[in-house]
């Protein structure tokens, strides 16, 4: 009875836990979730992005990166940089007004919310007397400008955020000052837009919703000239020399007009409809950018002709008889453009473009021929394609990560080649000690590596597998060709195309070996690609093959999706992976589980219906295994049909239901014996038990029944060199668990090299381990006689693993759902087990074994399990003994998504979603952790208003 009494403490082991185990979220890498508003500080030459969810985020140079969170998780609506300072002010859609800042703290540069203000009107006023529709932060950076719905503008101190209320603008005022006859008081209802002067600060630009704008007077406290739009105002901007500024409307028009020295009532220079003569779109936002050559650029958004196309995201470019209107696949949030910022210039020489749209962040290039886009070091569209699996590999030898960079470099040649233009700050942090792939597998057929190497998620190159199927979409379109003569001009930009050709086109298993450059990648309609690396392109054929997991067993029909068709002949491939063999499934199932090992060419594939082994050097199918139970029905159906029986689902879910209450009624009365609970090993006393102290972890194991659908589904595939018949010979093994709590254990014999191409691979089932509470097997791991786990494919011949110690005894650790449990081989006898509570929900979901290295001595480090539970928490736990060392809250139980996309990394860090475009990257390790890390220079102001820069802080401050 002692294994059920907690373990002494041991001080030594616990300051040995203290130097190895940390928990920290370090970063979020991808897009952010549902944007909602832009900033861009042409000083500091940061962005900052604003969410729907209350989070604030600044970007410059890649690697220079901070966060901030609103308290009230309410929606950015506006985003404000204070000028020439490390400040900004951002509104929300409950009417607050929050102060941030960047300041140094203990060394370190984080964003801090300073102030919080909501402006308030006199007693009984409406609520539209001060919601704030227009911000703008003055020049001085003493003060702010709030143009409300009501039509007045108040004036609040920064950064207290103290209202001046001897300076308020009301809408009364305003009248004063303009001829009845021009104008009403609705007129001066909800200001659209406030505008500073760009020579002279004493005077701002109001622009009223029904079209009236007045140049105001701070000093004098008047309107100076006044201009009548007659249409209703989207937003204004002045010209650089102030001398002339743009309006734009909501019928898709914008207007010039001229500003005078006298009090002359100013008339339109120019008023154009540029989609025109039909009905169009509101023009929301307008650039006039003056150049060198006399003719501007004029970028706006929205004017497009209502009726055809109404429903376009776009922004259009006008410089002389150049036009293009850039279609975004998502909702325009905001833009803005990148041009001089030095006072003295003559001219605004704009150089790019920079878009939020909802799903992705696009910068066009507009000194470059064509304005072709920028590619992103950071902020990428992970949901270009929604997500469907991810695979991660660490410390990539160098010459595959340059011959991955090579692919990459030349799809993106139609990219332009200017630097990223928003580079504010310095990324100070360490170089990476290792490079780092991480691989998303899409529902649009391709997979994509990324850098994850550091801070920035950088995307590599994009491998498609469309080309080996027949599919509706030729893949030799060209979504951006355009006739000469068509109008409007538009052209596609962007990569977010959330539309799949065929859903059976997903991927849902990826496996890479570093070593030798296989890929293995399986889909959702039972395909199973074998690739290589080829740095050219190629023209070949791909070789097929079948595998029937069924084996003609009769009274099986699967009811669900076909398999995809496949193209005859020659394949064209660009360079980078190529497929040279697909094994199809059949019945063309969802591939569960993959595993590749590429020192014996061999594939290994399993589905909701059995596994099965593929010699790829061959091109030969070794065997197949059906894992199907008589009452696997549900199996047969697919994760596409449509034909599944309501009668039998429904029959199903009351059994679970009623099994579940009978289960609780019996735990309730107290019973304890072997019949319920078939993992216990010795019957005891109950009541003796009730007066000891339990291990926590500890608890009764419900037992499942074979009845359950899905029993066959094979949940993990596990390549070994063990000992499998005896123990004075060890071979090449398989094995494969189920949902259904099973272990199969195949003899592989593998030829040598020089007799490879002639003599098959052979496989024999050798051991069939069945769990007695058939919880599904959701990871298979062999230790070697020190207690090590193997080592991967060819990791020993590149030297960069130990070999395997053959002497001693090896070890089976098989981790179910419930449990943990380690088998003595050959002859798999029960050792060890570490049971998980049933009665608290706890499941395993995800398990890898990491490498833990000691922050304090270089000379230290173990391997352990890092176990992620359907809780959400994360478990360390020890080898061999299966000790729980430490445990962590990390992912809330409620975001299932979150929990199935998890993937821990080799050295102790993990990644999951937080939304469909977001990895959060956490660390369970004190020594390999990534960060933020940089400098931001801090500006100083002179009294003459030169900006000069002084020494710069560094953030390393951890998003809690």
């Amino acid at each position: 009875m002692r294994r059920f009494l907690r373990p002494g403490h041991d001080p030594v082991r616990e300051r040995l836990k203290r130097d190895l185990f940390q928990f920290n979220k370090t970063v979020e890498h991808g897009f952010p979730h549902q944007p909602s508003a832009l900033g861009y500080s042409p000083f500091l030459r940061l962005m900052a992005i604003g969410t729907r969810s209350g989070a604030i985020k600044l970007y410059g140079a890649p690697g220079v990166e901070f966060m901030g969170l609103h308290e009230e998780n309410n929606t950015v609506m506006q985003i404000h940089f204070i000028p020439d300072q490390c400040q900004l002010v951002t509104l929300l859609d409950d009417n607050s007004l929050h102060f941030w800042s960047l300041k140094q703290h203990g060394g370190a540069s984080e964003l801090r919310e300073e102030h919080r203000f909501t402006l308030k009107g006199p007693p009984g006023s409406p609520p539209s007397a001060t919601q704030v529709t227009a911000v703008l932060p003055h020049s001085s950076r003493e003060v702010l400008y709030l143009g409300t719905e009501s039509g007045s503008i108040f004036v609040v101190e920064l950064p207290s955020f103290r209202v001046l209320e001897d300076r308020t603008i009301s809408p009364e005022a305003v009248l004063q000052r303009i001829p009845e006859d021009n104008c009403s008081r609705r007129s001066c209802e909800l200001v659209e837009a406030l505008r500073e002067h760009p020579k002279n600060p004493d005077q701002i630009l109001i622009g009223y919703s029904r079209g009236l704008i007045v140049l105001w007077d701070l000093q004098n406290n008047k309107a100076t000239h006044h201009f009548l739009g007659s249409q209703q105002l989207e937003n204004l901007y002045w010209q650089r020399d102030g001398s002339k500024f743009i309006s734009c409307h909501y019928d898709g028009s914008y207007t010039q007009w001229p500003v005078s020295s006298d009090n002359r009532q100013p008339e339109p220079l120019e008023n154009t409809v540029p989609y025109g003569p039909f009905p169009c779109k509101a023009i929301s936002k307008i650039y006039w950018q003056t150049t060198k050559n006399g003719l501007p650029y004029i970028i706006f958004q929205g004017g497009m002709p209502r009726a055809s196309y109404g429903d376009r995201h776009s922004i259009s470019v006008i410089h002389g008889s150049q036009q293009t209107a850039f279609d975004f696949t998502s909702r325009v949030i905001d833009f803005f453009i990148i041009f001089s910022s030095d006072p003295a210039a003559e001219f605004d020489d704009p150089s790019a473009l920079v878009v939020l749209a909802e799903e992705e962040l696009v910068v066009i290039d507009l000194k470059s021929a064509g304005w072709p886009a920028v590619h992103p070091p950071y902020l990428a569209s992970l949901h270009c394609s929604a997500i469907t699996c991810s695979h991660h590999v660490s410390n990539i030898p160098l010459k595959l990560w340059e011959r991955i960079i090579n692919a990459g470099s030349k799809q993106n040649i139609h990219y332009s080649s200017m630097p990223w233009p928003i580079d504010g700050g310095t990324n100070i942090a360490p170089d990476p000690p290792q490079r780092d792939l991480l691989l998303t597998g899409h529902e649009d057929g391709t997979v994509r590596f990324w850098d994850a190497s550091g801070v920035c998620l950088h995307l590599l190159y994009k491998l498609s597998t469309v080309r080996v199927f027949l599919t509706d979409a030729d893949p030799n379109d060209n979504m951006n060709t355009l006739g000469e003569d068509e109008w409007p001009p538009l052209r596609k930009v962007g990569t977010f195309d959330p539309y799949s050709d065929d859903p059976r086109l997903g991927i849902q298993k990826i496996f890479l070996c570093k070593y030798s450059g296989y890929l293995a990648v399986a889909g959702t309609a039972g395909q199973v690609l074998v690739m290589e690396l080829n740095d050219e392109d190629a023209e070949h054929m791909v070789d097929h093959a079948e595998a029937d997991l069924l084996q003609d067993q009769e009274g099986y029909r699967w009811k669900g999706h076909e398999k995809l068709k496949t193209r005859d002949g020659p394949v064209r491939f660009e360079a980078g992976f190529q497929p040279f063999v697909l094994v199809q499934c059949q019945p063309p199932a969802v591939v569960t589980s993959l595993a590749l090992h590429s020192e014996w060419k061999l594939v290994a594939f399993g589905t909701s219906h059995g596994f099965g082994l593929f010699d790829h050097q061959q091109k030969r199918l070794v065997f197949v295994k059906c894992t199907l139970h008589p009452s696997d029905q549900l199996a047969l159906e697919g994760p596409l049909s449509r034909v599944k029986s309501l009668k039998k689902s429904l029959r199903q879910s009351f059994r679970r239901i009623r099994r579940s209450r009978v289960s609780s009624r019996k735990r309730r009365g107290g019973g304890g014996n072997a019949s319920e609970v078939q993992e216990a090993n010795a019957k005891f006393d109950q009541d003796a038990l009730q007066e000891m102290e339990l291990a926590p972890v500890q608890r009764k194991i419900e037992a499942r029944s074979a009845e359950d659908s899905f029993t066959g589904f094979v949940r993990t595939l596990y390549f070994a060199d063990t000992f499998l018949r005896d123990s004075s010979r060890h071979c090449p093994s398989l094995w494969a668990g189920t949902n259904g709590g099973t272990v199969y254990a195949f003899c592989l014999r593998v030829p040598p090299a020089e007799r490879r191409m002639d003599e098959p691979v052979r496989a024999e089932q050798a051991k069939e381990i069945q769990l007695m509470h058939r919880a599904p097997v959701v990871g298979i791991l062999v230790l070697d006689g020190r207690s090590t786990p193997l080592p991967e494919p060819l990791e020993v011949a590149h030297d960069l693993s130990k070999s395997p110690d053959m002497q001693g005894s090896h070890q089976l650790l098989v981790v179910s759902e419930e449990q943990f449990k380690v088998f003595t081989l050959p002859k798999v006898s029960s050792k060890l087990k570490l049971k998980l509570t049933a009665l608290e929900g706890c499941r395993v979901r995800k398990v890898t074994v990491a490498n833990f290295g000691s922050c304090k001595t270089d000379d230290y480090s173990e391997n352990d399990l890092a176990v992620l539970t359907n809780l959400g928490d994360i478990q360390i736990i020890s080898l061999p003994f299966l000790k729980l060392q430490i445990r962590y809250p990390c992912i809330r139980k409620e975001d299932v998504s979150g929990i199935a996309s998890c993937v821990f990394t080799k050295y102790g860090q993990g990644f999951y979603l937080i939304s469909p475009s977001e990895f959060e990257r956490f660390s369970l390790s004190t020594k390999w952790l990534v960060e933020p890390r940089c400098i931001v220079d801090m500006p100083e102001v002179t009294s003459n208003n030169h900006v000069h820069k002084k020494s710069g802080t560094e953030n390393a401050a951890r998003k809690s």
